[in-house]
């Protein structure tokens, strides 16, 4: 009997197994993780110096103003985030589909991969490379250089 962990998902007992090639897998590892180093990661600094641009400080009285710039400055961080958590997260599927390319390449053609290997190389810790830039709050309480903190009315 075949343990529960290693069975397909119920919505797809009837479809059989899911069979791939371990050496296009560790292939795909490698391109990928390429891709990432090669392409990605590189052009990151350029994104962080055109996001670090300081806005100027709104007019206090002008609260349209102030309140976009608030969104802005919070939609412009939560995009640099993502930004930078896709080269990590693109680097740890690479990581893990290499992980499990390497535990396989051995076995012989018909020996199946546990489902939970596959889950334990995508649940191991991501190495991460550096955190995304903070951003300055034009609106925030602490003061542009030269100029005062925005003040509410």
């Amino acid at each position: 009997m075949i343990p529960e962990e290693d069975r397909p998902a119920s919505w797809l007992r009837g479809y059989g197994g899911i069979e791939a090639d371990i050496r296009q897998l560790r292939e795909f590892a490698d391109k990928l993780q390429a891709e990432v180093e090669r392409n990605y990661a590189p052009n990151l600094s350029y994104i962080a110096e055109d996001m670090k641009v300081p806005v100027p400080n709104p007019a206090d009285a002008f609260i349209e103003l102030v309140s976009f710039l608030r969104a802005h400055h919070e939609t412009q961080q939560a995009t640099a985030d993502m930004v930078w958590g896709v080269r990590d997260a693109t680097g740890h599927l690479a990581a893990a589909a290499g992980t499990v390319a390497k535990r396989y390449s051995e076995a012989d053609a018909f020996a199946s991969a546990r489902v939970t290997d596959v889950e334990r190389a995508l649940a191991s810790p991501a190495a991460t490379r550096g955190a995304p830039p903070a951003l300055h709050d034009p609106t925030g309480p602490e003061p542009t250089p030269g100029r005062g903190p925005v003040v509410l009315p």
